[in-house]
């Protein structure tokens, strides 16, 4: 494979900063992971990373076809994609619930659900599911660790669930549990946590089968803990940065083998001192939430590194004697790419080293129709 294989020849037509897509990647990429699960049927990959119907037809292509998102956007791109079983991993309340129900209307030939945690959301959603004439399947979110939302799993999780079974608008069909805390470098010690957290879930999906329900279907894991959950046969998987991947996942999940797909591209637009440069790639351009060393890293000029950023600034460290010139192009992986390209409507396709056309990120926008 070729050392510069994110070579863009006519730059000249690309206004920067801007998100770039190697399609070529994303099908390596996709390849990469049906090829490390026994059962496609067992990938509910989530579209929070690429948010976009290109991708999701690709997906789709490779016979995937349940699907998991976050926000009532991301569910509408899949089902407008025609994906035929989506999993909204939130629990809708107020007006986001209404829009939920309204979702299910409007798209019958996808199939919904979505997550719950507590009693009053449960009567709450079942109220509105029968009001409007519905049955919606719903999994209990597990709270395995993340801290963030979710039920312990445990008697009183036994308890929830047997509670949604006599709701009359709702229907427990699983459980979800994401542990997205756990992401060691080393695998060894990642599957021992992963196997610590999960066995209580195991245990009450045992429990729940005991008292006469049917098998709870367990959706686990993000990309860290993808490589344990997927030999566990009775498991869906749903990892989302597979697609693109980028530099935290590289350097933190070595064992896995996928290829950085997106870039963000930047110019030099001023040299603001004898060793410095300014790039034009600021907290609108690039995912901002970690340490100013863990923001993007340059392929073509991995030896510059971040003194400051701003909204549409970045200023880096380039030494004595550089030959850096205002213009100048680098390609920069972004360290999360999910939240990086929230910041971008659309994203540029790259095929043999040329513009060949765009991808709106449609879902990066809280509404999209409903």
């Amino acid at each position: 494979m070729s050392a510069n294989w994110y070579n863009i020849q006519d730059l000249d037509r690309l206004d920067t900063p801007a998100l770039v897509i190697y399609p070529d990647r994303v099908k390596t990429n996709i390849a990469t992971i049906t090829g490390m699960i026994d059962n496609v049927a067992r990938l509910r990959p989530h579209v929070k990373t690429y948010k976009n119907a290109e991708v999701t037809g690709l997906l789709l292509e490779a016979g995937i076809n349940k699907f998991k998102c976050a926000t009532i956007a991301e569910a509408e791109l899949l089902a407008m994609s025609k994906a035929p079983d989506v999993l909204l991993a939130y629990q809708p309340d107020g007006p986001k619930l209404h829009r939920f129900i309204r979702l299910i209307h409007a798209y019958p030939k996808t199939h919904f659900a979505c997550l719950v945690d507590n009693d009053a959301s449960a009567k709450e959603i079942s109220d509105a599911a029968e009001r409007y004439k519905l049955k919606i399947d719903v999994y209990l979110d597990m709270n395995v660790g993340m801290n963030r939302t979710g039920i312990a799993p445990g008697f009183e999780a036994l308890q929830l669930y047997m509670d949604c079974g006599v709701l009359p608008g709702i229907n427990p069909v699983g459980l979800h549990a994401y542990d997205g805390h756990i992401h060691d470098v080393d695998l060894q010690k990642r599957a021992e946590r992963c196997n610590f957290a999960f066995d209580p879930v195991l245990k009450l999906q045992q429990n729940l089968k005991q008292k006469g329900y049917p098998e709870p279907v367990i959706v686990a894991g993000g990309s860290p803990t993808f490589p344990i959950h997927a030999k566990r046969p009775y498991v869906e998987c749903s990892p989302g940065t597979f697609v693109y991947w980028d530099k935290g996942y590289q350097t933190g999940m070595p064992e896995q083998e996928f290829l950085p797909a997106a870039l963000v591209i930047t110019r030099v637009i001023s040299l603001p001192g004898p060793t410095k440069l300014c790039l034009d790639v600021g907290h609108k351009s690039i995912s901002a939430e970690n340490e100013l060393s863990k923001r993007i890293y340059f392929l073509n000029a991995p030896q510059l590194y971040p003194v400051s950023q701003s909204e549409e600034h970045l200023v880096v460290e380039a030494g004595k004697n550089h030959q850096y010139q205002v213009g100048d192009v680098l390609y920069g992986i972004p360290h999360h790419v999910c939240p990086t390209v929230a910041l971008y409507e659309r994203a540029y396709t790259i095929e043999e080293e040329n513009i060949s056309g765009e991808w709106l990120n449609r879902a990066r926008d809280r509404k999209i129709t409903i």
